[in-house]
């Protein structure tokens, strides 16, 4: 602890002392707004005819954590949702994100697609 005082710090020793303590250090990235935000990723002619948006946990939105959730999301032929793949985000997002997803319909189509959807979770 008396490295804090020296100027001495590196992302593990301050990791390590809050550890100590109990407490886990969260890194946040600059964000815009408090919904969640939905993008088509690809530019296939498949429409989402019903999405039912992720809920954005308050405890979470409220401690500023925020960030983008990317799926890849199969389509059967009659526009349900198949299967949800993480591409990449925060793990404390991606729940919410990939169970909101799971109930989205699409507009039916010859035969099953996948679709890459990016969900921006912004707390501000």
């Amino acid at each position: 602890m008396a490295s804090l005082f020296r100027g001495g710090w590196t992302g593990a020793s301050l990791k390590n002392t809050l550890a100590s303590f109990g407490l886990t250090l969260l890194f946040l990235a600059g964000v815009t707004r408090s919904t969640a935000q939905v993008a088509q990723v690809d530019k296939s002619k498949r429409k989402v005819v019903r999405s039912v948006e992720p809920e954005y946990p308050k405890i979470i939105r409220h401690s500023h954590i925020g960030g983008a959730v990317r799926l890849n999301v199969t389509v059967l032929a009659n526009g349900d949702v198949a299967n949800v793949e993480v591409l990449g985000g925060n793990p404390i997002l991606v729940e919410s994100a990939t169970k909101a997803v799971l109930k989205w319909k699409y507009a039916p189509a010859a035969s099953e697609t996948r679709q890459e959807v990016r969900i921006n979770f912004d707390p501000d």
